[in-house]
């Protein structure tokens, strides 16, 4: 991905947060971006996470904290309706999911996939960057982290956790013969 933004940004807590969060979003775009319903859902033979079960975990855990965990507020996932949609779990965003419920998930086409990524973006980037340092360094408890600061929360559960995930997405999308993510 050319011109990552983010790159000179500044120099505040929510303003590297926000573009940091937006490029995870970006990569889950570009990560899906080409691939097909059955390259979504390649387990690699029930060994690994499909493509598409850790762009919707990423892109699902991203929601829920900003949206319910931080105000209690309903995702994106559930005021557009995504799940009912999909046929997908309401709740769910994959933590501590069984391996094998994992593996069985069925993803929607990647454009459509790609519909909730936007919005989640299109939600969450603006709420971020409007945060202070007050609401960032104020802290609360989430499971199974503890009582944490919800600046740790966005640093530690969106943007690492999330670039694990991608990680594994363009591993696959490079076994594929197709272009990685080029972190």
């Amino acid at each position: 991905m050319a011109n990552m933004p983010g790159m000179g940004n500044e120099p505040t807590m929510p303003a590297q947060l926000s573009t940091l969060v937006q490029r995870v979003l970006d990569y889950s775009s570009a990560g899906i971006a080409g691939l097909s319903v059955e390259q979504l859902a390649d387990t690699w033979g029930g060994r690994t996470n499909s493509p598409g079960w850790d762009v919707w975990h990423v892109v699902r855990t991203i929601d829920n904290i900003i949206h319910f965990v931080f105000e209690r507020e309903q995702p994106v996932w559930l005021q557009q309706h995504f799940d009912e949609q999909w046929g997908m779990p309401k709740v769910d965003q994959g933590t501590g999911q069984d391996p094998n419920d994992a593996y069985s998930m069925a993803f929607p086409e990647a454009a459509e996939l790609d519909r909730y990524i936007k919005a989640v973006r299109g939600a969450v980037v603006p709420r971020i960057a409007a945060m202070d340092m007050d609401y960032l360094s104020s802290t609360l408890f989430i499971r199974p982290w503890g009582e944490i600061p919800r600046m740790e929360a966005i640093a530690h559960g969106l943007i690492g956790h999330g670039n694990g995930h991608l990680g594994r997405v363009s591993m696959a999308r490079s076994l594929w013969g197709l272009p990685g993510l080029g972190y």
